[in-house]
């Protein structure tokens, strides 16, 4: 018997300590060489470890949430007929995101509170002497008492049929086992959630954004009735290519007018006093995933056309929700764009993803009547928000920035101009 004792190594990335994501393996287990043992988390990216030897596990390093020095160690392995070491030249592995993030052995499972069962339904009388009486009720009332999972035969008529009255008061007063509680009602376990790994990244920098940028925010309204029939009608000719969203196209607005407000498309390094403009645009989407909100980077999109953005919006997304998005692919954003899709709401004021400047979000796209002249007709209207560091840019620059994009998009021919 020998004992193993496998370092953390040197991910390649100038670090000194990575966290304790999830482990793979417990005390007493047996892995294999090569065999995933833990995920650690860098400042970039989530990197799976694996076992450089075979054996039984008979340390870990800690729980996960932990920081663990590079060098340091991380597991300890009983190895059969080989000689102990405590020096490993392990490669440095692929920094990518693990396709499930939380894997740990000692954070409690969720709680699955189950909904109470529907009553067994009532058995028929009939053929042995008693017959059920006729229940008589609205199709309204009939609805609303399947809906809750009511047997009306429980519920007690006021007058020669049941009313949405007598349903209330069987709800309020004689419920009984023939009652579902309605979602609202229906009560859960508490259970405490660990904060770490992806999760505590996005808790450390919303704080460090809010807490050392000065926000101010810029909402516009747009009409994009023009935008969108040409968006159906391109996507009703798109052959292979993929479907156009709504972002593609804001995209190329973006970048035609971000040439004339360099002061958006930046980084402010506050400790040294240096704001970067950049030439190029690297625009961040924001992505949700299972394991939190990721900012996959599109690089230099004011090179790509629109089918080019929406190809790539879809690459990077599937990437990032399916934990294969490489390191590289999520860092070095110059300006981020932020959307809730459908759910968008009417205006919203989103955090600055530093070091960058900027940030922006459509919003939900509402159809509503407005005046053209004397005439009222439909159009369709989507909320622009748009939210600042105060520290380098400007209210005028931020409103004048968002009517250059609202000229384009509610022009959209001018997305195609030479």
């Amino acid at each position: 018997m020998a004992l193993f004792t496998f370092r953390l190594p040197d991910i390649g990335e100038g670090i000194a300590e990575a966290e304790i994501v999830g482990w793979h393996v417990k005390v007493g287990d047996r892995v294999e060489e090569d065999q995933p043992i833990a995920d650690m988390m860098t400042d970039k990216a989530t990197v799976e470890m694996e076992s450089p030897v075979a054996g039984v596990v008979v340390r870990l390093a800690g729980e996960p949430g932990q920081m663990i020095a590079i060098g340091s160690m991380l597991v300890e392995i009983e190895m059969e007929g080989a000689e102990a070491s405590s020096e490993v030249e392990a490669a440095a592995p692929t920094a990518s995101l693990p396709e499930r993030e939380g894997r740990e052995e000692d954070e409690p499972a969720p709680v699955v509170v189950e909904e109470p069962a529907a009553p067994a339904p009532t058995p028929s009388l009939e053929g042995k002497g008693e017959k059920r009486a006729e229940v008589l009720a609205s199709p309204a009332v009939r609805a609303r008492a399947k809906e809750l999972g009511v047997d009306l035969a429980q519920v007690k008529p006021s007058g020669d049929h049941i009313r949405h009255s007598d349903l209330d008061a069987f709800l309020l007063y004689g419920a009984g086992q023939g009652y579902r509680p309605a979602g609202p009602s229906a009560k859960r376990a508490d259970e405490e959630v660990k904060v770490i790994g992806l999760r505590r990244r996005i808790a450390e920098n919303m704080a460090a954004s809010k807490r050392a940028i000065p926000h101010f925010s810029y909402v516009e309204e747009i009409d994009v009735t023009a935008l969108e029939e040409m968006r159906e009608q391109l996507n009703a000719h798109r052959g292979e290519r993929p479907k156009l969203t709504m972002l593609p196209l804001l995209i190329v607005a973006i970048c035609r007018a971000l040439p004339d407000f360099p002061m958006l498309n930046a980084r402010y390094d506050d400790e040294a006093g240096v704001v970067t403009r950049y030439g190029a645009v690297h625009m961040g989407m924001a992505t949700q995933t299972d394991a939190g909100l990721m900012v996959p980077v599109i690089r230099d999109a004011q090179d790509r056309n629109v089918w080019q953005l929406a190809a790539e919006i879809r690459r990077l997304a599937e990437a990032a929700r399916t934990g294969r998005a490489k390191s590289e692919e999520l860092s070095g954003s110059t300006l981020t764009l932020t959307s809730l899709g459908p759910l968008g709401g009417v205006a919203t004021t989103p955090v600055i993803n530093r070091p960058e400047v900027a940030i922006i979000g459509p919003n939900r796209i509402i159809e509503r009547p407005v005046f053209r002249g004397r005439e009222v007709v439909p159009a369709r209207l989507m909320n622009l928000s748009i939210s600042c560091d105060h520290r380098v840019v400007d209210g005028w620059d931020a409103a004048s920035f968002v009517q250059a994009v609202r000229k384009l998009l509610e022009t959209p021919v001018l997305l195609f101009a030479d």
